[in-house]
Parts: C-alpha cells; sequence; structure tokens
C-alpha cells in the first residue's frame, strides 16, 4: 500500500490529479477527537518527513487517512 507522502505527491504532480480535491484527517493532539482535517490546497509544501502547511509541520506518520473527491485512498488505524 502506498504511504501517505507517495499518495500526497502523486495528487499534486500528475496532471490527472488535483491536490485542493483531497482531505487529509491527521492526528492532533488536543483538537477535537484529536483528529485536524485539512484541504490539500493547504500544503505549502512536501517534504521528505513531512508536509509543510503556513502554521506547522506535519510528519507523515501522523496522517491516518487521505480522501480523494470523496473515496478513501488512504486510511491506518489510529
Amino acid at each position: 500500500m502506498p504511504m501517505p507522502r507517495e499518495i500526497l505527491n502523486e495528487l499534486k504532480w500528475r496532471e490527472d490529479r488535483d491536490i485542493s480535491k483531497a482531505e487529509i484527517w491527521y492526528l492532533h493532539r488536543g483538537a477535537p477527537n484529536d483528529t485536524k482535517i485539512i484541504s490539500g490546497n493547504e500544503i505549502v509544501n512536501l517534504e521528505h518527513s513531512f508536509m509543510v502547511l503556513e502554521e506547522a509541520s506535519i510528519p507523515y506518520h501522523r496522517i491516518f487517512k487521505i480522501i480523494y473527491e470523496g473515496e478513501i485512498i488512504f486510511e491506518r488505524k489510529k
């Protein structure tokens, strides 16, 4: 199974995909249900070990679900 970094890079770089249509769910301690959900268009950069947002860098291992156009394309148990 592809890991979050590979999936996000594919959504960003493939011409037939659009990362802004992705919904990324990740572990965020202190948030309701320890979960935060962002849109793909909030990602500033995809680094080797983490995705960069305006306000934070999120390690890929904290991502537990990616939804693209309403379909779950990645899911791991919390």
